[in-house]
């Protein structure tokens, strides 16, 4: 049994069973294995091609099997994914041994009878091919996008409705692309310039970002946990456009400075450099093992302005009456502009949960704010591009609280001004997670 495939086999157990998210499964079952290079791409690219293929490779096998598929084992289930996606998604990897392979797999996690049915649904898989194929002509153009892209249809129809066929387009192909890693310099101990070194010195490849005088994109890498800059507190993950929001934030040393909804830590540790370590920052968030990432994110960074609060982000106003400079609510939302990020979360979401978030949303909005002093700061940010979580909550916020005004958040963003009050990012277009973020100052 080939090792690399039990390896992916166990990755795709563990989001889909287990509710486990992609990058941290993987993540964790290369750490255990010794892998060569390759096979960690390969590891790496079976795995996250299956996991973010799942809604289309179901819809597939559902044609050669006689019962849904969420009746098959789970196991067997996500063997068959697996052999799916090898045999109509990967050029490279022969027919024959993504069948043999997966029928070794079924023999170690299954019983005589599902080796059997895994070796006859593959097996006609690759005689038959035509029998799964997507959907063509007038009156299918979603649901052949959706299943050729490996989204949602639900999903694919919104953005249609909301945006145009070859906007949803754009951005369904944009999610499906790979995730370059970005950074950002720890400025209170090196500059970006000097880190840039330092990561060559240990291997990688890295260059300037453009959207954000901290950010680096590094476009080669080893392992992570083996490079001594990041032990060191030197960098700090963190996505091109999620570093704009401290930045129009623009946090100053000596305030006092609240993120309402702050795990895992990104930009509460990006407000604190700016800050250069001097004043307070307030992070909250309401789960304890999330707050124990941020104080181990900033022990880490040498920062020590920081006090996490297990708080509910709907309490602030109340806790903190007035007192903030500036409050920062990057709010809970469905996560619809960082899908590339994370293959397995298209899968997670449904229309239902989404329509509920504005409301939440604009709860947490207008308790946060009860926390701005006179002349102080609001943000509001979201890593979406659903406007009903975006504009249409800046929008009903305002209407209710007169002592806020929008400025034109987009002449804060460090780089790339923008002549807006409220700035979208879009995949597609921007080249960045898609994001959220308007400024609004209290009179």
């Amino acid at each position: 049994m080939d090792h690399v495939r039990n390896l992916a086999v166990r990755v795709l157990s563990e989001v889909n069973e287990e509710g486990a998210y992609a990058n941290v499964a993987l993540a964790r079952n290369l750490r255990k294995a010794e892998l060569s290079d390759v096979d960690r791409r390969f590891l790496t690219e079976l795995a996250y091609g299956a996991v973010k293929a799942t809604g289309t490779l179901d819809w597939m096998i559902r044609k050669y099997v006689n019962r849904p598929v969420r009746k098959i084992a789970p196991m067997i289930r996500n063997i068959l994914r697996l052999g799916f996606y090898q045999i109509f998604f990967m050029d490279k990897v022969p027919a024959s041994a993504a069948c043999n392979e997966c029928v070794e797999l079924a023999k170690k996690y299954g019983h005589p009878g599902t080796v059997k049915f895994v070796n006859a649904v593959l097996r006609s898989a690759v005689r038959a091919p035509e029998k799964c194929a997507f959907p063509h002509g007038k009156g299918h153009a979603t649901e052949e996008l959706a299943l050729q892209t490996f989204h949602p249809q639900w999903l694919v129809k919104r953005w249609v409705k909301a945006l145009g066929f070859d906007v949803a387009a754009a951005i369904c192909a944009f999610d499906n692309e790979d995730a370059v890693f970005s950074l950002r310099a720890n400025t209170l101990k090196i500059s970006r310039g000097a880190l840039l070194e330092r990561l060559q010195a240990e291997g990688a490849e890295a260059l300037p970002s453009n959207w954000a005088p901290e950010g680096i994109l590094c476009t080669s890498h080893g392992a992570l946990d083996k490079m001594p800059s990041l032990a060191e507190g030197l960098w700090q993950v963190q996505d091109e456009s999620s570093m704009q929001v401290a930045h129009v934030v623009d946090p100053q040393p000596g305030e006092f400075v609240i993120d309402c909804c702050s795990a895992p830590g990104g930009k509460t540790t990006h407000l604190a450099a700016l800050m250069k370590n001097q004043g307070r920052i307030i992070a909250g968030d309401i789960y304890e093992h999330k707050l124990a990432r941020i104080e181990e994110n900033a022990k880490r960074l040498g920062i020590t302005i920081i006090d996490t609060e297990l708080l509910d982000a709907r309490n602030v106003g109340r806790r903190f009456a007035g007192q903030a400079d500036r409050v920062l609510v990057d709010a809970p939302c469905s996560g619809l502009g960082v899908l590339r990020r994370k293959p397995d979360a298209r899968w997670k979401k449904n229309e239902d949960e989404i329509k509920k978030l504005p409301q939440l949303q604009l709860d947490i909005l207008k308790n946060a704010a009860e926390a701005v002093r006179p002349g102080g700061v609001l943000v509001y940010s979201t890593c979406t591009i659903n406007r009903m979580e975006n504009e249409e909550v800046v929008e009903a916020f305002l209407s209710t609280h007169e002592a806020f005004m929008l400025v034109e958040t987009g002449q804060f963003l460090p780089t790339k001004k923008r002549a807006e009050r409220m700035v979208q990012l879009y995949p597609h277009i921007d080249g960045t997670d898609g994001f959220f973020i308007a400024r609004m100052e209290r009179r």
